[in-house]
């Protein structure tokens, strides 16, 4: 499992799906969460519709070709389905490793088995810091981490 807004799609993204992918090898599946319109609204920031942030993702995915089964949810809140569904891992960036570890938490004390987090580092741009939708927003850096002058 992996979740987040994904707009706009960039870098660190992309090593989070790619990381996912890897982790479910060829007879796995990977969830994708992405965040439901109502939710995403809490960035500080514009927010593209589901249905883009969707086409995105499903345009790059079918670019990679992986030999993998995966599907996009609606992710509602925090945790989505990831605290009663059945699945082995959740891929998280250095920023995210707190929610992975709360749903562990939670899944424990409702007798759910742990799942493994496997933490990303986060994508630096060229500055040396982490590349985020924020940033990108803002105008600082573009969605490869290239600083905007």
């Amino acid at each position: 499992m992996v979740g987040g807004t994904f707009d706009p799609l960039h870098d660190g993204h992309k090593s989070l799906l790619n990381r996912s992918f890897e982790l479910a090898g060829q007879s796995g599946h990977v969830v994708i969460g992405l965040t439901t319109d109502t939710f995403a609204s809490r960035k500080v920031h514009p927010i593209r519709p589901f249905e883009e942030r969707k086409a995105d993702l499903i345009t790059y995915i079918t670019g990679k070709h992986y030999p993998v089964d995966w599907v996009i949810e609606p992710l509602s809140d925090r945790f989505g389905s990831a605290l009663a569904s059945d699945f082995d891992a959740i891929v998280v960036s250095e920023e995210t490793l707190p929610v992975a570890v709360e749903i562990n938490k939670i899944r424990r004390e409702s007798g759910r088995r742990k799942v493994d987090i496997h933490q990303i580092t986060c994508v630096l741009a060229e500055d040396n810091h982490w590349i985020s939708s924020t940033r990108i927003y803002r105008g600082e850096i573009d969605i490869h981490g290239h600083i905007l002058h």
